[in-house]
């Protein structure tokens, strides 16, 4: 028997609206059911699991030990200007002059997560 990953579970200070920038993101939807005030939320990825929001009282402290990569469909570089506007920050810029690396942002509640190369720019 094995088990199955239902979904990653993100603590936060405002599940609705880190659910909306996690949509965003990804360009996914919201759980139908979820609104303002919602003390959980989910964004329902294509595949995979589901990343599932719930609120907790006390903030962020340290550096997450578990963290998103996400693999964008145009540049690294462009989704890394999206996703600033969108209002994630940059946390750490690990792009190498030949196109390599990665950067790390963080979410509107701080959360980390890292942009890696495109397909097209790893071929």
């Amino acid at each position: 028997m094995t088990s199955v990953l239902q979904n990653v579970a993100i603590d936060c200070a405002n599940a609705y609206e880190l659910a909306l920038f996690w949509s965003k993101v990804t360009g996914r939807p919201m759980h139908p059911d979820d609104g303002p005030g919602d003390r959980e939320t989910e964004v329902l990825l294509a595949e995979g699991p589901v990343l599932f929001f719930n609120e907790v009282p006390e903030p962020k402290t340290a550096k997450n030990r578990l963290h998103l990569c996400l693999r964008p469909e145009t540049s690294r570089d462009e989704e890394v200007e999206r996703l600033l506007g969108l209002g994630a920050t940059l946390v750490g810029d690990h792009r190498n002059p030949d196109g390599t690396g990665w950067a790390i942002l963080a979410d509107p509640e701080g959360n980390e997560f890292c942009v890696l190369r495109s397909e097209s720019e790893r071929a």
